[in-house]
């Protein structure tokens, strides 16, 4: 249990002591490019993403893996910083960005194998004081000097670019930020948000048009005006949403203790899914034929259509500490987690129950 609450934590930021050690060596961490090892495929991997046919991991010091045959073999992107890493996605076969703490944004325009820095925490801080001076807000201003005193110690837990131009990062305690111009330019994105007590943001994603985020203790947001504001949604859970899932009929909500839970609606309802597992669901996908997919971080994997009331276990387990999982192009799924990459084949049985 103590191995998995330190994937846990680096997702969800339960140790703080993570956040403190991490501020003291933030000089360096943010200037010196990850270290290639040999050992790569079994480091701590917290996000996966598909870039064309190309699986793209990342994870723990910077490392980002990249595989071109569905995972048989994995080797090492340049990456110019040693800051852990939780969360990628590429928006076509070339663009990407990736995430993580100190408040690290990366970018690749190839595909993942070269990355750029485009910001870190200190300026994150400072784009959240511009803001805040420029509402006169008192209070927001008060917090945002707060924030520039922390240091750089708010990570990024995830992000949602809907094209190569129009993005999102979202982390700790209501931090977001959002482009229009590719990460070339940033914007702090707070004051749109209905979240006074500054709750953890976790994931974010678009259904028919229409924006939401999730967070801690059940936080639901939507916007339907392009992002302009996020309103908050009655949510049915009280517990942390670690994920959201936008599939083609609808959405699924998922985080602790094996909560999961289903709007048809936009968020307007929400139907519990039946899971019968304790562990917290840390991640879910869509397969093609429109049936979800649920991982537990104990390895579990499920399977349920939208709109069903309870979710089938799977006899095929992945790794304990799992963190991220994603389809490979051959329809294997590959997942990250505290054991590395691994990738299996999700039999034909399998996927149909």
């Amino acid at each position: 249990m103590k191995v998995l609450a330190k994937v846990l934590g680096g997702l969800v930021l339960l140790l703080a002591g993570v956040f403190a050690l991490a501020v003291q060596a933030a000089p360096a961490v943010l200037e010196r490019p990850a270290l290639h090892s040999a050992k790569a495929e079994r480091s701590v991997m917290l996000g996966l993403a598909r870039a064309g046919q190309r699986l793209v991991a990342v994870g723990e010091r910077g490392i980002i893996l990249l595989s071109d045959d569905d995972g048989a073999s994995w080797r090492q992107a340049e990456v110019p910083v040693s800051v852990n890493l939780t969360a990628v996605q590429f928006v076509d076969a070339q663009q990407g960005w990736a995430v993580g703490h100190l408040g690290v944004v990366l970018h690749s325009a190839d595909g993942g194998e070269t990355w750029h820095k485009q910001l870190d925490g200190i300026q994150a801080a400072e784009l959240v004081l511009q803001a805040a001076e420029a509402s006169g807000d008192a209070a927001a201003i008060e917090q945002a000097r707060a924030m520039v005193a922390d240091g750089p110690d708010k990570p990024f837990l995830g992000l949602y670019f809907q094209d190569a131009q129009v993005g999102y990062l979202v982390g700790a305690y209501n931090l977001i930020l959002r482009t229009t111009d590719g990460g070339q330019r940033w914007q702090s994105w707070m004051p749109h948000l209905d979240n006074p007590q500054a709750l953890n943001l976790y994931a974010m994603g678009a259904w028919r048009g229409d924006l939401y985020i999730v967070g801690e203790r059940g936080l639901l947001l939507r916007s339907r005006d392009g992002g302009e504001r996020f309103a908050a949604l009655p949510s049915p859970y009280e517990g942390s949403f670690f994920g959201l899932l936008a599939a083609r009929d609808g959405l699924l909500a998922y985080g602790l203790r094996g909560n999961a839970w289903w709007s048809d609606d936009g968020g307007e309802t929400w139907q519990v899914l039946e899971t019968d597992v304790e562990s917290a669901l840390a991640a879910a996908l869509e397969l093609a034929d429109g049936r979800l997919l649920l991982a537990g971080q104990g390895g579990e994997l499920l399977a349920a259509q939208p709109g069903s009331a309870r979710a089938r276990s799977l006899p095929l387990r992945l790794a304990p500490g799992l963190a991220s999982v994603v389809q490979a192009a051959d329809g294997s799924l590959a997942s990250g987690g505290l054991s590395g990459v691994a990738v299996q084949q999700l039999s034909e049985q399998s996927a149909q129950r």
